[in-house]
């Protein structure tokens, strides 16, 4: 078999797989998926690009922008911009992708930063962290901001998909690095993974049953450099903790597929040394044999999202 046939064949059983998660292949996870998950959305240097299903080549949606996440229901991407103009005041945009137009949510003056924006379940509000110590929730209609807790350094919350909590990297002034989860109902801020020294633990999301929480770490390679990763998880009591994958590798922002069937990340493929962000790897939910979307890698890209489709 000659190169060219190799590189065919990984080439079409990559689109297959590709296809399988986003509902357009044949079969009975085809048809329990389609009309449900719908393109990748990446974030990165070049803005927010989209990956199409079946497609090589990004879309660029955006030229700047940053941490882009897709709202449940499909509609809109809650981006973090900036104002034009000698301020530059942080913005939260909302994407229309449907008609590709852009509204400003709310504002800032320079110097406050926004970071991480996630979606309620029933995609009527954007919870993000302002400021680094204040996680607030803003009202998709009217703009207006409820703090859900502060005083404390966070980054990158996630939503659950059953509505009742935010699982978000925390730091402790005591005990340093852990995750937490909040518990809307009573405010709560409820430890559920403690670092370990030499540890990084980030990019924390949710299992689509609202059970478990998944991150990126490095707590079994603190021996190696720095983008030697694996996804773990965890229950919500902070036990269970458990090893995703078996073998070290760059890997951050994972997140589940709309229909809940398969878990996606930014990774680096072995052919490329470089950990500049990757391209996208794919998970069935059991954590199997990965494949790749190929196509134009996506440098220093920072964050993933599987949109629904609309």
């Amino acid at each position: 078999m000659t190169t060219m046939n190799r590189r065919t064949l990984l080439r079409a059983a990559a689109l297959a797989g590709a296809a399988t998660a986003t509902g357009l292949a044949g079969g009975p996870a085809a048809s329990a998926a389609t009309g449900v998950n719908g393109p990748w959305i990446v974030t990165g240097s070049p803005g927010v690009l989209q990956i199409n299903p079946g497609r090589t080549t990004p879309q660029v949606l955006l030229a700047q922008g940053g941490d882009a996440a897709a709202s449940p229901d499909g509609r809109y991407l809650a981006v973090i911009g900036q104002k034009p103009g000698p301020a530059f005041d942080p913005t939260l945009d909302l994407y229309d992708r449907v008609t590709g137009e852009s509204r400003t949510l709310i504002t800032d003056p320079f110097g406050v930063h926004y970071g991480w924006p996630t979606w309620s379940p029933d995609s009527t509000e954007v919870a993000l962290v302002i400021g680094g110590s204040r996680l607030v929730a803003v009202n998709v209609a009217t703009g207006a901001r409820r703090v859900l807790v502060e005083g404390h350094h966070m980054a990158r919350p996630n939503w659950s998909r059953d509505g009742s909590m935010i699982v978000t990297e925390w730091f402790s002034r005591s005990d340093g690095g852990q995750l937490r989860v909040l518990e809307l109902a009573t405010g709560k801020a409820r430890l559920v993974y403690q670092r370990v020294p030499g540890e990084f633990a980030d990019h924390a999301v949710f299992t689509p049953d609202s059970q478990r929480i998944v991150f990126s770490t490095n707590r079994w390679y603190l021996d190696q450099e720095r983008h030697n990763q694996s996804l773990a998880s965890v229950r919500l009591g902070g036990t269970g903790l458990k090893l995703l994958t078996d073998e070290p590798r760059f890997i951050i922002s994972p997140v589940f597929s709309p229909d809940g069937r398969y878990c996606a990340a930014l990774s680096v493929p072995d052919s490329n040394p470089e950990p500049d962000g990757g391209n996208i790897i794919v998970f069935t939910s059991g954590f199997g044999e990965p494949w790749w979307i190929p196509g134009d890698e996506y440098d220093d890209s920072m964050r993933l999202d599987w949109a629904p489709a609309v």
